[in-house]
């Protein structure tokens, strides 16, 4: 699966996407946090801190870390203030 950094996120990476493997959103946070050390103050055990959010697919905006993904799935990363 693909997570993509808008913002904060994508300057605290250093990237603007990685692919990984995960099944919860939960899980995906574990490897962004193991991966992307720069990222870890943003990760509090397996949620994203307040400042930042989680998009499935672009379509709803996820929080809990037992949400299932699919393969082909992408979760985007970004500022809890982005948006219109």
């Amino acid at each position: 699966m693909r997570v993509e950094f808008f913002g904060v996120s994508r300057q605290r990476a250093g990237i603007s996407e990685l692919e990984i493997e995960a099944e919860t959103l939960g899980q995906v946070l574990e490897a962004l946090a193991h991966r992307i050390p720069s990222l870890r103050e943003f990760i509090e055990v397996d949620r994203l801190h307040p400042s930042l959010t989680a998009s499935l697919n672009g379509d709803s905006f996820v929080s809990d870390p037992q949400t299932r993904l699919a393969k082909n799935d992408c979760v985007f990363i970004l500022s809890a203030d982005a948006g219109g």
